[in-house]
């Protein structure tokens, strides 16, 4: 199955190269093209996001309320997310769905002919910034560092740009992770072939104009949504609280 894939990405690849002449704006448009066929499941996830937000109270709420009863807890958590339409793994789904073509990429780009460039501003998309250093010197790597950087800071930019909504403790964790990210993806894309650089960056732009543009009018449009139907239909927790027995008094 994974072979298959592999060919099949393959056959892609070389043919978006045999109609735009450069195998680095291939990939380029890969990535575009995933992109939107993720586009509505994105904007999806967006919404169940943002309608969650709103019954953030109540869910605290009721995690206080039923702390000691994990069964109860999450049956009415249920409750919640049935009623808000919301699936807690549906964030992660278009992470995952990008994950077989960031890895496919490893093995594609070794497959790739050796001068497979990026308008020779890469001259080979299947070598890396290590690779590179190492055969080349430092001259012909700072292309490919210069992509590297790019790699780590476009993994930063999108916590940034979410911490507008967030709690000044959220926003301090927010923050500390994307830093951390960044750093990690510095050292991961120090040893990667510049294919999966191009990949990952093209994604990862796509990601900031898409939430900077699209997703601000979805988030907007969510919310209004969201309020008036909490208006008009209030999320009810079923609550049952234990009468306390009366203390027994002792006898003089």
């Amino acid at each position: 199955m994974w072979e298959w894939f592999i060919n099949f990405l393959t056959w892609v690849l070389a043919s978006i190269e045999g109609f735009v002449g450069d195998w680095g704006l291939a990939v380029i448009i890969l990535t575009v093209i995933i992109r939107l066929i993720l586009t509505p499941l994105m904007a999806h996830s967006t919404k169940s996001t943002v309608r969650m937000q709103l019954v953030q109270p109540k869910l605290q709420e009721i995690q206080e309320r039923y702390a000691d009863d994990p069964v109860r807890l999450s049956e009415e958590m249920r409750k919640v997310y049935a009623e808000m339409k919301f699936n807690p793994l549906g964030g992660c789904l278009p992470i995952l769905l990008q994950m077989p073509v960031f890895f496919g990429l490893f093995t594609v780009a070794k497959q790739v002919p050796a001068d497979a460039s990026f308008f020779g501003i890469l001259p080979s998309i299947s070598q890396s910034v290590a690779t590179v250093l190492q055969n080349s010197g430092w001259v012909a790597a700072v292309p490919y560092i210069l992509f590297d950087v790019l790699f780590g800071v476009l993994t930063f930019i999108p916590m940034v740009m979410s911490v507008k909504t967030q709690s000044e403790s959220q926003r301090t964790q927010t923050m500390t992770m994307g830093g951390v990210m960044a750093l990690m993806m510095l050292w991961f894309g120090w040893g990667v072939p510049a294919a999966v650089l191009l990949y990952y960056v093209s994604s990862s732009l796509w990601q900031v104009v898409q939430q900077k543009v699209i997703t601000q009018r979805i988030t907007e449009k969510a919310k209004r949504e969201a309020e008036l139907e909490a208006a008009n239909k209030p999320i009810e927790v079923d609550v049952v609280r234990k009468e306390r027995k009366p203390r027994p008094h002792k006898k003089n």
